[in-house]
């Protein structure tokens, strides 16, 4: 108020007379400094929201969408689990009347672009059988750091993002099977360590979310992190060493649970992975094993789910309105944000695609060039100004920017 009031006075006043022009610059120069003062005076980590992992709890993939897609009316298995589960039954007869996840009859259909997706997911599904296998020959001794060292640097060099290690605990894994040959069967943990990394989407054709690209895109770097994990699992065996997959339809681990301990990122509104410089402009895949590595410590980014908070442009732009607006709650004893996956679910089925509209409209997936850098350090390190960029975000993309139409090839 003091401030206000000397920078009214000195207007007044010194508007009279000669140096008007010197006193009005001043000023404003005062209301600058003030500002910036108020930007970047709080040098501090973030620490407003806390996200808590119960760590007792395991998930039963059965129940996630992807299982109960596959399951078909009139089956035994079809029966019991909506016996079991009867709060499913109908939100999920409603997604059922939809055509479908790349079929025909969509919203967004597009032949030639859903075959490209349905290739690329048929692809991955190839590298399956190779998920898991026997160790060749006796174990090497080597040392946990440079093993480490040397997985992290191989897998950046070959196309992954970003690389890290966890130590795997019980709540990464899922209690049963949901999907293949192996459903309803218990998951045993039987690696100590989990490799798990990231492949960036591509900017522009997520651009178009949630059209027909999208969905070519999603694919494509599913099957990217199929194949750099295939050749993960194959290099450890060459060691003698245990290795399982977990890629698009063969998990038995939550892959951003394990990403998120394994110095990743972190969990943001929207449910997914949080990555510092892409944001969820990615796709992750793990690797677990009994080779010994040095676990990485997961760095802590309280600032990401403080700006995930107060931003809510995912939730904003959301066409099933499945994101939460309101901040995390207790789910299964975590504290978290929780997704509404049968409303997300059923706009997939409507639409064609795997929509990705939370995902591009993030702040934090704007490409990775220096002043996109700039904004993400000032996030970090000041509060005030995190608070101030969710806005300016809102001004110079939209509160609820627009997707792109594909052109070109990517039209068919």
């Amino acid at each position: 108020m003091s401030l206000a009031l000397l920078i009214i006075s000195i207007l007044i006043f010194g508007s009279i007379g000669i140096y008007a022009g010197f006193y009005i610059k001043l000023s404003i120069n005062i209301l600058m400094l003030a500002a910036s003062f108020w930007l970047f005076l709080p040098f501090r980590f973030h620490k407003s929201i806390q996200l808590l992992q119960n760590k007792s709890f395991r998930f039963d993939e059965r129940r996630i969408m992807f299982s109960r897609q596959r399951l078909k009316a009139g089956t035994e298995r079809f029966e019991n689990y909506y016996k079991q589960n009867p709060e499913h039954k109908i939100p999920d007869e409603e997604w059922r009347k939809e055509p479908g996840l790349l079929r025909k009859n969509s919203l967004f259909y597009q032949p030639m672009v859903f075959a490209a997706a349905d290739a690329a997911f048929e692809a991955v599904e190839a590298f399956h059988p190779m998920g898991n296998g026997a160790p060749k020959g006796e174990a090497k001794k080597l040392k946990a750091t440079d093993a480490s060292k040397f997985v992290k640097s191989w897998m950046r060099s070959v196309g992954a993002k970003n690389c890290g290690i966890a130590r795997m605990e019980p709540y990464h894994y899922y209690t049963h099977k949901g999907r293949g040959e192996n459903y309803g069967k218990e998951i045993i943990q039987k690696h100590g360590f989990g490799i798990a990394f990231t492949v960036e989407m591509d900017f522009a054709k997520m651009k178009n979310a949630p059209y027909a690209p999208t969905v070519m895109e999603s694919a494509q770097q599913y099957l990217h992190a199929g194949t750099l994990a295939t050749e993960l699992a194959l290099f450890l065996r060459n060691l003698g060493y245990e290795a399982q997959t977990h890629i698009d339809g063969q998990y038995e681990i939550i892959c951003p649970l394990v990403a998120r301990d394994a110095g990743l990122g972190e969990i943001g509104r929207m449910g997914l992975l949080m990555t510092p410089d892409l944001g969820p402009r990615v796709r992750i895949a793990v690797v677990t094993t009994n080779m010994p590595l040095q676990a990485d410590t997961p760095t802590a980014r309280s600032y990401m789910t403080d700006f995930c908070d107060y931003c809510r442009k995912c939730a904003d732009v959301c066409p099933s309105r499945a994101i939460p607006f309101d901040k995390p709650r207790e789910q299964d004893g975590s504290i978290r944000w929780k997704i509404d996956d049968t409303k997300c679910f059923h706009y997939w089925c409507k639409t064609g695609t795997d929509c990705g509209r939370c995902m591009i409209s993030c702040p934090f997936s704007h490409p990775n060039n220096f002043f996109h850098w700039l904004i993400r350090k000032g996030i970090q390190y000041f509060p005030n100004f995190a608070r101030m960029a969710a806005r300016l975000d809102d001004l110079f993309y939209g509160k609820k920017p627009a997707p792109e139409k594909p052109v070109g090839w990517m039209k068919h």
